[in-house]
């Protein structure tokens, strides 16, 4: 028997038909007026060492993937859109590009066997992933990682998804907290923060 088909993506369920391209434009615009559209790559270009293998979980329009590259990593984006895939391609030439669900991600099956030294999952992602997939995608980047890698994540803590759910899955999924920030320009963390941004990394095997 075939193996279930896991959910799709909220996004594709809970918004209109042409909210991709609007969310392209808006971007295009952004970027167009010179907005600042790259902390997060900031962020993750000071966790890991220079030319690292690096992986951009929910890339979007791309403009993480394509700063890390331009950064001289190894940048890899991966997204379940294929409007948002397509304004990558035209849009940023050079990282590898990679249509998949997170839940089910296998990068092997797409050439990129290789781990992971930094990941990054920005724009609330987490947040918009399908009901209950969100400890099956940690596992799916926990399996992607190098064993010294990093996986930062950031996202509106009045979205739905409670931190602590979050650090539970994360545990689950084999990943330890290292860091935690309340922004991605590293402010600190506090109990009335509204924003976390989260760094882990592999957990330590258990003793036997």
């Amino acid at each position: 028997m075939p193996a279930p088909t896991p959910p799709p993506p909220r996004w594709f369920t809970d918004t209109p038909d042409d909210h991709s391209q609007w969310y392209v434009e808006r971007f295009r615009t952004m970027a167009a007026q010179g907005a600042d559209l790259v902390g997060e790559a900031r962020f993750l270009d000071a966790l890991v060492p220079p030319r690292s293998r690096v992986l951009d979980a929910g890339c979007g329009t791309g403009r993480l993937t394509a700063e890390l590259h331009r950064r001289g990593h190894h940048a890899v984006g991966v997204d379940v859109d294929p409007v948002l895939l397509a304004a990558c391609e035209a849009d940023h030439p050079g990282p590898v590009w990679v249509q998949s669900d997170l839940s089910v991600l296998d990068l092997a099956t797409h050439g990129e066997s290789e781990p992971f030294t930094g990941i990054v999952m920005a724009g609330n992602v987490m947040t918009f992933l399908a009901p209950d997939t969100h400890a099956q995608v940690l596992a799916r980047l926990r399996a992607h990682m190098a064993p010294d890698g990093r996986l930062a994540i950031g996202f509106g803590l009045d979205r739905g998804y409670p931190l602590a759910e979050f650090d539970e899955h994360c545990a689950a999924a084999g990943l330890a907290l290292e860091h935690r920030f309340a922004t991605w320009d590293v402010r600190p963390f506090r109990d009335d923060s509204d924003f976390a941004v989260t760094v882990l990394v592999p957990a330590a095997p258990t003793p036997r």
